[in-house]
Protein backbone atom coordinates (compact mmCIF):
# COMPACT_ATOMS: atom_id res chain seq x y z
CA UNK A 1 0.00 0.00 0.00
CA UNK A 2 2.81 2.43 1.05
CA UNK A 3 4.28 1.83 -2.29
CA UNK A 4 1.17 2.60 -4.47
CA UNK A 5 0.84 5.71 -2.49
CA UNK A 6 4.64 6.32 -3.55
CA UNK A 7 4.14 5.99 -7.34
CA UNK A 8 0.88 8.11 -7.34
CA UNK A 9 2.74 10.33 -5.21
CA UNK A 10 5.39 10.77 -7.78
CA UNK A 11 3.04 11.05 -10.47
CA UNK A 12 1.29 13.78 -9.51
CA UNK A 13 3.37 16.14 -6.82
CA UNK A 14 6.59 18.14 -7.80
CA UNK A 15 9.81 16.40 -8.80
CA UNK A 16 11.43 18.85 -5.59
CA UNK A 17 8.70 18.04 -3.46
CA UNK A 18 11.49 16.29 -1.13
CA UNK A 19 10.67 12.89 1.11
CA UNK A 20 12.78 11.11 3.36
CA UNK A 21 14.24 7.37 2.63
CA UNK A 22 14.64 5.51 0.07
CA UNK A 23 11.66 3.35 0.95
CA UNK A 24 8.92 6.62 1.98
CA UNK A 25 6.84 6.14 5.26
CA UNK A 26 3.47 6.81 5.62
CA UNK A 27 2.67 8.33 9.31
CA UNK A 28 -0.78 7.51 9.67
CA UNK A 29 -0.58 8.64 13.69
CA UNK A 30 0.66 9.24 17.03
CA UNK A 31 0.00 10.03 20.46
CA UNK A 32 2.57 11.42 23.00
CA UNK A 33 6.40 11.27 21.76
CA UNK A 34 5.58 8.82 19.38
CA UNK A 35 4.41 8.01 15.47
CA UNK A 36 2.94 4.63 13.93
CA UNK A 37 3.34 4.45 10.01
CA UNK A 38 0.90 2.45 7.81
CA UNK A 39 2.43 -0.58 8.77
CA UNK A 40 1.88 -0.54 11.73
CA UNK A 41 5.82 0.12 13.03
CA UNK A 42 6.26 2.25 15.70
CA UNK A 43 8.98 5.22 15.92
CA UNK A 44 10.08 7.27 18.63
CA UNK A 45 9.58 11.20 17.13
CA UNK A 46 12.67 13.17 17.66
CA UNK A 47 11.98 15.65 14.30
CA UNK A 48 8.21 16.52 15.51
CA UNK A 49 6.90 17.13 12.10
CA UNK A 50 9.92 19.87 11.58
CA UNK A 51 9.78 21.29 14.85
CA UNK A 52 5.72 21.82 14.41
CA UNK A 53 4.57 18.85 16.72
CA UNK A 54 5.58 21.43 20.00
CA UNK A 55 4.19 19.55 23.41
CA UNK A 56 2.37 16.34 22.23
CA UNK A 57 1.45 13.99 19.17
CA UNK A 58 -2.56 13.40 20.30
CA UNK A 59 -2.56 15.97 23.45
CA UNK A 60 -5.47 15.94 24.63
CA UNK A 61 -6.18 19.74 25.92
CA UNK A 62 -5.26 20.57 21.93
CA UNK A 63 -7.47 18.15 20.59
CA UNK A 64 -10.94 18.97 22.56
CA UNK A 65 -10.60 22.34 22.07
CA UNK A 66 -10.45 21.68 17.95
CA UNK A 67 -13.79 19.26 18.34
CA UNK A 68 -15.02 22.05 20.73
CA UNK A 69 -14.63 24.41 18.01
CA UNK A 70 -15.00 22.36 14.81
CA UNK A 71 -18.63 22.48 15.91
CA UNK A 72 -19.30 25.94 17.14
CA UNK A 73 -17.42 27.22 13.13
CA UNK A 74 -14.56 26.94 11.65
CA UNK A 75 -13.76 29.94 9.73
CA UNK A 76 -15.19 33.26 8.95
CA UNK A 77 -12.11 35.44 7.78
CA UNK A 78 -10.49 38.27 9.33
CA UNK A 79 -13.44 40.76 7.95
CA UNK A 80 -15.13 39.50 11.16
CA UNK A 81 -14.67 40.24 15.15
CA UNK A 82 -12.88 36.84 15.82
CA UNK A 83 -12.91 36.28 20.14
CA UNK A 84 -9.99 33.25 19.25
CA UNK A 85 -7.95 35.59 17.23
CA UNK A 86 -7.88 38.16 19.82
CA UNK A 87 -7.32 36.25 22.92
CA UNK A 88 -4.47 34.51 21.45
CA UNK A 89 -3.28 37.60 20.20
CA UNK A 90 -3.15 38.75 23.48
CA UNK A 91 -1.64 36.10 24.99
CA UNK A 92 1.17 36.60 22.35
CA UNK A 93 1.79 40.25 22.83
CA UNK A 94 1.95 39.77 26.46
CA UNK A 95 4.84 37.02 26.35
CA UNK A 96 6.38 38.70 23.14
CA UNK A 97 8.42 41.30 25.06
CA UNK A 98 7.88 43.97 22.81
CA UNK A 99 6.72 46.89 23.98
CA UNK A 100 2.74 47.92 22.45
CA UNK A 101 2.31 44.89 20.37
CA UNK A 102 0.67 44.24 17.28
CA UNK A 103 -0.09 40.80 16.22
CA UNK A 104 -1.38 39.24 12.59
CA UNK A 105 -1.89 35.75 12.22
CA UNK A 106 -0.79 34.41 9.08
CA UNK A 107 -1.02 30.51 8.36
CA UNK A 108 3.14 29.78 7.62
CA UNK A 109 6.00 31.38 8.58
CA UNK A 110 7.39 31.77 5.03
CA UNK A 111 4.04 34.12 4.76
CA UNK A 112 5.35 35.52 8.08
CA UNK A 113 8.91 36.58 7.11
CA UNK A 114 7.19 38.01 4.04
CA UNK A 115 4.37 39.90 5.42
CA UNK A 116 7.76 40.93 8.23
CA UNK A 117 9.66 41.87 5.05
CA UNK A 118 6.29 43.92 3.52
CA UNK A 119 6.02 45.64 6.71
CA UNK A 120 10.11 46.68 7.29
CA UNK A 121 10.51 47.55 3.87
CA UNK A 122 7.39 50.00 3.97
CA UNK A 123 8.02 51.35 7.38
CA UNK A 124 11.95 52.20 6.15
CA UNK A 125 11.24 52.92 2.19
CA UNK A 126 14.35 50.61 1.49
CA UNK A 127 14.12 47.16 0.05
CA UNK A 128 17.21 46.82 0.66
CA UNK A 129 17.88 43.88 3.60
CA UNK A 130 20.69 42.59 5.57
CA UNK A 131 20.35 38.74 5.84
CA UNK A 132 22.79 35.73 7.26
CA UNK A 133 24.41 33.46 5.37
CA UNK A 134 23.23 30.01 5.83
CA UNK A 135 20.29 31.10 6.73
CA UNK A 136 16.90 30.12 5.54
CA UNK A 137 13.65 31.76 5.54
CA UNK A 138 10.72 30.26 3.55
CA UNK A 139 9.75 29.12 0.36
CA UNK A 140 7.74 32.09 -1.41
CA UNK A 141 9.53 34.60 -3.87
CA UNK A 142 10.54 36.92 -1.08
CA UNK A 143 11.59 34.72 1.50
CA UNK A 144 13.85 33.01 -0.80
CA UNK A 145 15.36 36.10 -1.65
CA UNK A 146 16.83 36.59 2.05
CA UNK A 147 17.94 32.74 2.20
CA UNK A 148 21.25 32.43 1.74
CA UNK A 149 21.16 28.57 1.62
CA UNK A 150 22.27 27.58 -1.64
CA UNK A 151 19.96 24.19 -1.08
CA UNK A 152 17.05 25.83 -0.42
CA UNK A 153 17.29 28.87 -3.30
CA UNK A 154 16.20 27.69 -6.42
CA UNK A 155 16.19 31.32 -8.18
CA UNK A 156 18.31 34.42 -7.76
CA UNK A 157 15.65 36.33 -8.29
CA UNK A 158 14.01 38.91 -6.00
CA UNK A 159 12.22 41.66 -5.49
CA UNK A 160 14.46 42.49 -2.61
CA UNK A 161 18.42 43.50 -2.65
CA UNK A 162 19.72 41.23 -0.36
CA UNK A 163 23.30 41.73 1.77
CA UNK A 164 24.94 38.80 3.49
CA UNK A 165 26.46 38.91 7.11
CA UNK A 166 28.68 36.80 8.82
CA UNK A 167 27.73 35.42 11.90
CA UNK A 168 25.70 32.72 12.11
CA UNK A 169 27.72 29.96 11.96
CA UNK A 170 30.02 29.44 15.20
CA UNK A 171 32.62 26.97 13.98
CA UNK A 172 33.10 27.47 10.30
CA UNK A 173 34.06 30.30 8.13
CA UNK A 174 37.30 33.47 8.22
CA UNK A 175 36.22 34.21 11.92
CA UNK A 176 36.23 30.39 13.40
CA UNK A 177 39.35 30.40 14.99
CA UNK A 178 38.45 33.38 17.13
CA UNK A 179 37.31 33.72 20.67
CA UNK A 180 33.79 34.32 21.44
CA UNK A 181 34.95 37.79 22.00
CA UNK A 182 36.71 38.48 19.33
CA UNK A 183 34.08 36.73 16.76
CA UNK A 184 31.27 39.00 17.65
CA UNK A 185 33.94 42.23 17.35
CA UNK A 186 35.04 41.16 13.81
CA UNK A 187 31.33 40.25 12.81
CA UNK A 188 30.56 43.73 14.12
CA UNK A 189 33.51 45.21 11.93
CA UNK A 190 32.12 43.52 8.84
CA UNK A 191 28.73 44.44 9.65
CA UNK A 192 29.81 48.19 10.17
CA UNK A 193 31.84 48.15 7.27
CA UNK A 194 28.97 46.67 4.47
CA UNK A 195 26.91 49.53 5.75
CA UNK A 196 29.72 51.79 4.62
CA UNK A 197 29.29 50.31 1.03
CA UNK A 198 25.09 50.58 0.39
CA UNK A 199 22.21 52.75 0.82
CA UNK A 200 20.30 52.34 4.13
CA UNK A 201 18.49 48.94 4.41
CA UNK A 202 14.97 48.11 5.85
CA UNK A 203 15.86 45.58 8.61
CA UNK A 204 18.38 43.13 9.62
CA UNK A 205 16.23 39.38 9.83
CA UNK A 206 18.29 36.57 11.94
CA UNK A 207 17.42 32.97 12.74
CA UNK A 208 18.52 33.22 16.26
CA UNK A 209 19.48 29.66 16.01
CA UNK A 210 19.76 28.62 12.27
CA UNK A 211 17.01 25.30 11.61
CA UNK A 212 17.86 24.50 7.95
CA UNK A 213 21.12 25.20 8.29
CA UNK A 214 21.92 22.73 10.47
CA UNK A 215 21.14 23.96 14.05
CA UNK A 216 24.23 26.49 13.89
CA UNK A 217 24.52 29.32 16.41
CA UNK A 218 26.44 32.30 16.99
CA UNK A 219 27.57 33.18 20.49
CA UNK A 220 25.19 34.88 23.22
CA UNK A 221 25.53 38.71 22.63
CA UNK A 222 26.33 38.84 18.65
CA UNK A 223 22.39 40.36 17.71
CA UNK A 224 22.38 42.36 20.91
CA UNK A 225 26.12 44.51 19.11
CA UNK A 226 24.79 43.99 15.69
CA UNK A 227 21.32 45.98 17.23
CA UNK A 228 23.49 48.58 18.59
CA UNK A 229 25.58 49.23 15.11
CA UNK A 230 21.42 49.04 12.98
CA UNK A 231 19.80 51.10 16.19
CA UNK A 232 22.19 54.10 15.32
CA UNK A 233 21.22 54.04 11.40
CA UNK A 234 17.26 53.05 11.95
CA UNK A 235 17.66 49.63 10.94
CA UNK A 236 14.95 47.39 12.01
CA UNK A 237 15.54 43.76 13.55
CA UNK A 238 13.21 40.89 12.77
CA UNK A 239 14.21 38.01 14.72
CA UNK A 240 12.86 34.88 12.91
CA UNK A 241 11.63 32.30 15.60
CA UNK A 242 10.11 30.11 13.57
CA UNK A 243 11.97 27.46 14.83
CA UNK A 244 13.26 28.83 18.45
CA UNK A 245 10.03 30.55 19.82
CA UNK A 246 8.24 29.07 22.24
CA UNK A 247 10.84 27.83 24.74
CA UNK A 248 12.31 25.11 22.63
CA UNK A 249 15.83 26.18 23.51
CA UNK A 250 15.36 25.42 27.06
CA UNK A 251 17.17 28.70 28.33
CA UNK A 252 14.90 31.48 26.70
CA UNK A 253 11.24 31.33 25.82
CA UNK A 254 12.44 33.31 22.61
CA UNK A 255 15.91 32.74 20.71
CA UNK A 256 16.22 36.47 20.35
CA UNK A 257 16.65 36.47 24.46
CA UNK A 258 19.88 34.94 24.34
CA UNK A 259 20.61 38.79 22.58
CA UNK A 260 19.04 40.65 24.82
CA UNK A 261 21.18 43.55 26.45
CA UNK A 262 20.14 45.72 23.68
CA UNK A 263 16.79 45.40 23.57
CA UNK A 264 14.17 43.03 22.20
CA UNK A 265 13.15 43.13 18.19
CA UNK A 266 11.31 45.44 16.38
CA UNK A 267 9.29 42.31 14.57
CA UNK A 268 9.66 38.88 15.50
CA UNK A 269 7.59 35.78 13.14
CA UNK A 270 6.45 32.86 14.41
CA UNK A 271 4.93 29.65 13.36
CA UNK A 272 4.97 25.98 13.60
CA UNK A 273 5.37 24.87 17.40
CA UNK A 274 2.34 27.08 18.50
CA UNK A 275 -0.28 25.20 16.70
CA UNK A 276 1.29 21.53 17.71
CA UNK A 277 -0.03 21.10 13.69
CA UNK A 278 -2.34 23.30 12.92
CA UNK A 279 -1.08 25.73 10.30
CA UNK A 280 -0.29 28.86 12.18
CA UNK A 281 2.38 31.70 11.95
CA UNK A 282 2.44 35.59 12.72
CA UNK A 283 4.34 38.63 13.12
CA UNK A 284 4.76 40.96 15.89
CA UNK A 285 5.72 44.25 15.72
CA UNK A 286 5.63 47.70 18.04
CA UNK A 287 2.20 49.23 17.15
CA UNK A 288 4.14 52.09 15.01
CA UNK A 289 5.79 49.43 12.63
CA UNK A 290 2.76 47.28 12.43
CA UNK A 291 0.16 49.73 11.57
CA UNK A 292 2.62 51.66 8.80
CA UNK A 293 0.33 50.08 6.02
CA UNK A 294 -1.44 52.79 4.04
CA UNK A 295 -3.58 50.06 2.01
CA UNK A 296 -6.03 47.40 2.70
CA UNK A 297 -5.31 43.97 3.63
CA UNK A 298 -6.36 41.10 5.62
CA UNK A 299 -5.94 37.37 6.12
CA UNK A 300 -8.42 34.86 4.81
CA UNK A 301 -7.03 31.80 6.81
CA UNK A 302 -4.72 33.03 9.29
CA UNK A 303 -6.38 33.38 12.38
CA UNK A 304 -9.08 31.19 11.61
CA UNK A 305 -11.11 30.36 14.66
CA UNK A 306 -10.31 26.91 14.58
CA UNK A 307 -6.27 27.01 14.73
CA UNK A 308 -6.44 29.96 17.15
CA UNK A 309 -8.42 27.23 19.44
CA UNK A 310 -5.28 24.97 18.50
CA UNK A 311 -2.76 27.80 19.61
CA UNK A 312 -4.70 28.79 22.74
CA UNK A 313 -5.04 25.63 24.15
CA UNK A 314 -1.26 24.77 23.38
CA UNK A 315 0.04 27.68 25.01
CA UNK A 316 -1.68 26.90 27.89
CA UNK A 317 -0.21 23.80 28.29
CA UNK A 318 3.24 24.97 27.56
CA UNK A 319 3.10 27.35 30.04
CA UNK A 320 1.14 25.55 32.55
CA UNK A 321 3.20 22.31 32.35
CA UNK A 322 6.90 24.47 31.75
CA UNK A 323 7.87 22.72 28.64
CA UNK A 324 10.53 25.10 28.63
CA UNK A 325 12.09 23.91 31.67
CA UNK A 326 11.73 20.65 30.81
CA UNK A 327 13.46 21.42 27.39
CA UNK A 328 16.25 22.96 29.31
CA UNK A 329 16.71 19.56 31.82
CA UNK A 330 15.90 17.15 29.15
CA UNK A 331 17.53 18.51 26.56
CA UNK A 332 21.08 19.08 28.60
CA UNK A 333 20.82 15.57 29.28
CA UNK A 334 20.65 14.26 25.66
CA UNK A 335 23.11 17.10 24.83
CA UNK A 336 25.87 15.44 27.10
CA UNK A 337 24.73 12.08 26.59
CA UNK A 338 25.31 12.73 22.43
CA UNK A 339 28.36 14.45 22.78
CA UNK A 340 29.62 11.74 24.86
CA UNK A 341 28.69 9.27 21.98
CA UNK A 342 29.90 11.51 19.17
CA UNK A 343 33.31 11.26 21.01
CA UNK A 344 33.80 8.15 19.59
CA UNK A 345 32.47 8.35 16.08
CA UNK A 346 35.07 9.52 14.00
CA UNK A 347 32.49 11.05 11.31
CA UNK A 348 30.94 13.20 13.87
CA UNK A 349 32.54 17.26 13.68
CA UNK A 350 30.40 18.11 16.48
CA UNK A 351 27.31 18.35 19.02
CA UNK A 352 25.59 21.86 18.87
CA UNK A 353 22.83 23.33 20.55
CA UNK A 354 20.14 24.29 23.15
CA UNK A 355 17.32 22.83 24.81
CA UNK A 356 15.62 20.10 22.46
CA UNK A 357 17.21 21.85 19.52
CA UNK A 358 20.47 19.88 18.66
CA UNK A 359 22.38 19.15 15.63
CA UNK A 360 25.19 16.54 15.02
CA UNK A 361 27.55 17.69 12.06
CA UNK A 362 29.08 14.89 10.18
CA UNK A 363 31.93 15.33 7.88
CA UNK A 364 34.42 12.73 5.93
CA UNK A 365 36.71 11.69 9.33
CA UNK A 366 39.88 13.70 9.64
CA UNK A 367 38.69 16.34 7.16
CA UNK A 368 36.09 19.26 7.54
CA UNK A 369 34.36 17.98 4.16
CA UNK A 370 30.79 17.03 4.66
CA UNK A 371 29.28 14.00 4.63
CA UNK A 372 26.16 13.69 3.16
CA UNK A 373 26.00 10.06 2.34
CA UNK A 374 26.65 9.34 6.54
CA UNK A 375 24.10 11.46 7.09
CA UNK A 376 21.48 9.77 4.84
CA UNK A 377 23.00 6.21 6.55
CA UNK A 378 22.75 7.61 9.84
CA UNK A 379 18.68 8.27 8.69
CA UNK A 380 17.63 5.10 7.48
CA UNK A 381 19.40 3.24 10.33
CA UNK A 382 17.70 5.62 13.02
CA UNK A 383 14.19 4.50 11.17
CA UNK A 384 15.56 1.05 11.17
CA UNK A 385 16.17 1.32 15.12
CA UNK A 386 12.28 3.05 15.62
CA UNK A 387 13.87 6.64 15.29
CA UNK A 388 12.53 9.76 12.97
CA UNK A 389 15.20 12.15 13.07
CA UNK A 390 15.76 15.17 10.40
CA UNK A 391 18.63 16.67 8.87
CA UNK A 392 20.53 19.63 7.19
CA UNK A 393 23.01 21.81 6.69
CA UNK A 394 24.04 24.52 4.11
CA UNK A 395 27.80 25.47 2.38
CA UNK A 396 29.42 21.79 2.53
CA UNK A 397 28.10 21.25 5.68
CA UNK A 398 26.11 18.23 6.55
CA UNK A 399 23.97 17.99 9.62
CA UNK A 400 21.68 15.56 11.58
CA UNK A 401 18.82 17.23 13.13
CA UNK A 402 17.11 16.61 16.54
CA UNK A 403 13.59 18.39 17.82
CA UNK A 404 11.76 15.96 19.70
CA UNK A 405 8.19 17.16 21.03
CA UNK A 406 9.00 19.43 24.41
CA UNK A 407 6.99 17.43 26.53
CA UNK A 408 9.86 14.62 25.85
CA UNK A 409 11.41 12.43 29.02
CA UNK A 410 14.17 12.03 30.55
CA UNK A 411 13.53 7.74 29.67
CA UNK A 412 12.75 8.56 25.91
CA UNK A 413 16.08 10.92 25.69
CA UNK A 414 18.23 7.68 26.68
CA UNK A 415 15.99 5.77 24.54
CA UNK A 416 16.81 7.90 21.60
CA UNK A 417 20.38 8.29 22.45
CA UNK A 418 21.10 4.55 22.22
CA UNK A 419 19.36 4.00 18.77
CA UNK A 420 21.46 7.14 17.85
CA UNK A 421 24.63 5.65 19.15
CA UNK A 422 23.96 3.07 17.42
CA UNK A 423 22.98 4.20 13.87
CA UNK A 424 26.20 6.35 14.09
CA UNK A 425 28.30 3.52 15.13
CA UNK A 426 27.27 1.80 12.07
CA UNK A 427 29.15 4.20 9.55
CA UNK A 428 31.93 3.61 8.08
Amino acid sequence: MTRDLFSRHRAVLPDWLALYYEDPIEITHGEGRHVWDAAGNKYLDFFGGILTTMTAHALPEVTKAVSEQAGRILHSSTLYLNRPMVELAERVAQVSGIPDARVFFTTSGTEANDTALLLATTYRRSNTVLAMRNSYHGRSFGAVGITGNRGWSPTSLSPLQTLYVHGGVRTRGPYAALDDRDFIDACVADLTDLLGHTRPPAALIAEPVQGVGGFTSPPDGLYAAFREVLRDRGILWISDEVQTGWGRTGDHFWGWQAHARSGPPDIVTFAKGIGNGMSIGGVIARAEIMNCLDANSISTFGGTQITMAAGLANLTYLLEHDLQGNARRVGGLLIERLRSIAAQVPHVREVRGRGLMIGIELTRPGTDEADHQAASAVLEAARAGGLLIGKGGGHDTSALRIAPPLSLTVAEAEEGAAILEHALRSLR
